[in-house]
């Protein structure tokens, strides 16, 4: 009797049913969240509509974060770039939008350059100042924080991982400095108020909020299809062997510096966006809404949790971490003991760690694993290739037999 071995190139048997449970870890982690969030919001509140705003609310602001997540991820997920200046680049672009769509400055209590608010309704139609200066801002944005990554690219992207780090968070806290201090540039302390918002004379109310809601959902879902078709092209191909092996991919010809710009670049812009979207979302900014912690860390805390070097995992890992961080700031509205309610917001960033702990032991590719694959050309061909190689043979000749020769 002879032994029955198992190749070693398939599986056992029992190997899906044990890893099977990391599948779904991301929508159970998306599910207890949302019901988390709508349980808490319904017990305090008891009205649907009022739980409906909120959540509307909640969501607006995790698109955003998720926007911000997939240009970290495609600058570290994918190339592995170590910013963690995220929160300048964050900042330029919400600055950037509402100086562009403000009105001019009139009042003794603001100094700020630009104000082109009205000036920009040129297209006499369509009401289009509902519309067109925001899409100006939203280029300027991105325009503004591509072009200082460029710059910055030249002598920062030489510099390796740690050193890389550092030199990107002085960065950010420059930029912070600058508008901080330089009041005529962006009102200094006192930050920008009365941000426009886009089609909101057209549609008031609290209705609004339902507005900002598919702006916001639709601006990360195109991001997400351009990131997508990006990555899994040859380029994004190159940007994955940068994160690898760079020496490799210089020795196959590939040009690493130019490679890193424009990863560096793009995810620059994306970040721009992100904070034009965040700036309308919010009517208001000032140099102290852009932390390191709230525009840096937890938006590496977001690519961390979900996945990095997988859009799915930057979009489901901005929507946990989210979802976490507001749970914490409602539980403050309940009646707690004196010595949870004055150090709840330290808590809470205690909590945060430990879940950044417990993903990189337990899940240390995230709740969304990045899948390894090659370009979606050659997935295709893979594909056409094994549907040919499954088809049935072409019947014989009429009257021919199986093994004879003509």
């Amino acid at each position: 009797m002879t032994a029955q071995t198992t190749p070693a190139s398939n599986p056992p048997e029992n190997a899906p049913a044990r890893w099977q449970w990391r599948t779904l870890l991301a929508p159970i982690s998306v599910l207890l969240v949302t019901g988390v969030i709508l349980g808490i919001t319904y017990e305090q509140s008891g009205d649907v509509a009022a739980v409906a705003r909120f959540y509307a609310a909640f969501v607006t602001v995790a698109a955003i974060l998720a926007i911000l997540a997939l240009a970290l991820n495609i600058q570290w997920g994918y190339t592995g770039l170590f910013n963690f200046g995220v929160a300048g680049f964050f900042l330029v672009g919400a600055y950037t939008a509402a100086l562009v769509t403000k009105d001019p400055d009139n009042d003794q209590y603001a100094d700020y350059v630009g104000g082109f608010g009205p000036d920009l309704d040129i297209l006499p139609f369509l009401s289009s100042d509902q519309w067109f200066p925001f899409l100006v801002a939203l280029a300027a944005a991105g325009a503004v924080s591509g072009g200082l990554a460029f710059l910055l690219s030249i002598p920062t992207l030489r510099l390796r991982d740690d050193y890389l780090a550092i030199t990107t968070i002085g960065i950010a806290e420059l930029l912070r400095r600058i508008a901080i201090e330089e009041q005529w540039l962006g009102n200094g302390t006192r930050g920008l108020g009365g941000i426009p918002r886009p089609l909101e004379d057209l549609v008031g109310g609290s209705d609004y909020r339902y507005v900002l809601l598919v702006i916001a959902v639709i601006s990360l879902a195109l991001v997400y299809v351009l990131l997508e078709r990006g990555v899994r092209s040859p380029w994004g191909r190159v940007l994955r062997s940068l994160r690898e092996d760079e020496l490799a991919t210089q020795a196959s010809g590939k040009s690493v510096q130019s490679f890193k710009t424009q990863s560096f670049v793009l995810g620059a812009v994306i970040m721009g966006l992100g904070g034009a979207t965040y700036a309308f979302q919010s009517r208001a900014i000032s140099p102290e809404t852009f932390t390191h912690f709230f525009g840096t860390f937890l938006i590496w805390t977001m690519v961390m949790v979900g996945g990095s070097g997988n859009n799915n995992g930057a979009i489901v890992g901005a929507y946990v971490v989210w979802g976490f961080w507001q749970s914490t700031l409602l539980i403050q509205s309940y009646d707690l003991p004196d010595l949870l309610a004055t150090r709840i917001s330290f808590i809470r960033d205690m909590a945060l760690g430990a879940l950044i702990v417990i993903v990189l032991l337990l899940m240390p590719a995230g709740l969304v694993p990045e899948k390894r694959g090659v370009s979606i050309w050659a997935e295709r061909a893979a594909r056409r290739s094994g549907q040919a190689q499954r088809a049935p043979p072409p019947a014989s000749s009429a009257g021919g037999g199986g093994d004879g020769v003509s």
